[in-house]
């Protein structure tokens, strides 16, 4: 039996629950595995965000702390979620990842004639004893070459592997833990444990509405790139809960899930490039308003770093650094009240001194609007 429950919520209330659960109401006192798995996971298709994403959520977080974990395997960067880099904990890898195979074999054989023809499955058993040590996908590039000297497309037979075998990215001692060409290497080596098969849809929807509920089944799609999921959300309606959003669009969430009320307080804050929080629904104006969202996803599916103001995307930022100067530039949408402006330059400043602790000087600049 469904447990209906004809509350609206409203955009406001939306976000409010939006940000409870993304740890952007106030930061956290939490340990860094803890965090990601309360998030869901945090897109890291660039190695920087997901440090700026966990600064931005945490009390007192600090670098090392999730250095540390990328080396001591707690925390793994991989591909998954949507098939792109996704930092989640060792424990939601090996239970996620035979849940997106499907997604992923989509994807390779998305690629046309470049892979119509293409069986991956003898490339993977090619890849999968080499991939034992880690390598970078230059180096495995060339191995598939030499082995399969008739297919002159390296770079698909890399994604073929990529996108059928687990790998996981060995850490390194760059700054943000991650080379500019990595090193890759298979998931159950580097974990020694099993990567699960089969998976549990159902375990995962629990996960998406914890982090970024009430959603609708199209909104789970959009966050994990699976599709056909409302049968999933349908067969667990006994312990869910169904609320309507303000045209009486069915949401499924979790009845005890926070759902916080629409005017409590949200302060500024700074959005890496990619986060979840601006990804993970189909309709996202509960964070973002429509017509600013060609603004932070460009045609080549770059995602702009973008800041809040009473918890809606108020503008995007990025940072330079030029010898001793630090510097965070905003853009914003709209005009900024001077309280807000003042909040997001103390918070930019807090900000460069994180990414840039060796600079003598930081400034905050904003464009104008």
């Amino acid at each position: 039996m469904t447990n209906v429950d004809n509350k609206v919520m409203s955009r406001a209330a939306l976000n409010r629950a939006l940000l409870a659960r993304q740890m952007l109401l106030s930061r956290h006192a939490a340990g860094v595995v803890a965090a990601v798995e309360a998030l869901a996971g945090m897109q890291a298709q660039e190695p920087r965000p997901p440090f700026i994403g966990l600064w931005s959520r945490l009390l007192g977080f600090g670098r090392e702390e999730l250095l540390a974990a990328l080396r001591d395997r707690h925390l793994v960067r991989a591909t998954l979620l949507r098939g792109t880099q996704h930092l989640v904990s060792a424990r939601d890898y090996t239970a996620w990842r035979g849940l997106v195979q499907p997604m992923l074999t989509a994807a390779f054989f998305g690629l046309g004639e470049r892979t119509r023809h293409m069986d991956p499955l003898p490339i993977t058993a090619v890849a999968r004893p080499f991939m034992s040590l880690p390598h970078t996908f230059t180096d495995l590039r060339a191995h598939l070459a030499k082995a399969f000297p008739d297919e002159a497309d390296d770079r698909a037979m890399g994604h073929a592997v990529r996108c059928h075998l687990p790998l996981v990215t060995a850490p390194d001692d760059s700054p943000w833990g991650v080379a500019n060409d990595p090193e890759y290497v298979a998931a159950e080596e580097w974990l020694e444990a099993p990567v699960d098969l089969q998976g549990d849809l159902q375990d995962l929807a629990r996960r998406y509405l914890a982090a970024f509920g009430p959603a609708t089944a199209a909104d789970m799609q959009a966050w994990c790139g699976l599709k056909g999921l409302k049968p999933v959300l349908d067969s667990m309606a006994p312990e869910l809960v169904v609320l309507r959003d303000e045209g009486g669009k069915a949401l499924w969430d979790l009845p005890d899930a926070p759902r916080p009320p629409p005017e409590t307080p949200a302060p500024v804050r700074y959005i890496p490039a990619f986060d979840n929080l601006v990804l993970a629904h189909a309709d996202r104006t509960r964070i973002v308003d429509e017509a600013w969202r060609p603004r932070i996803v460009a045609k080549n599916l770059h995602v702009a770093a973008t800041f809040l103001v009473d918890g809606m995307v108020a503008g995007i930022w990025k940072t330079t650094r030029k010898a001793k100067l630090a510097t965070l530039a905003l853009e914003p949408f709209i005009p900024l009240a001077k309280a807000d402006e003042a909040a997001l330059r103390e918070e930019g400043e807090a900000l460069l001194r994180f990414l840039e602790p060796d600079a003598p000087t930081v400034a905050v600049i904003f464009a104008a609007s």
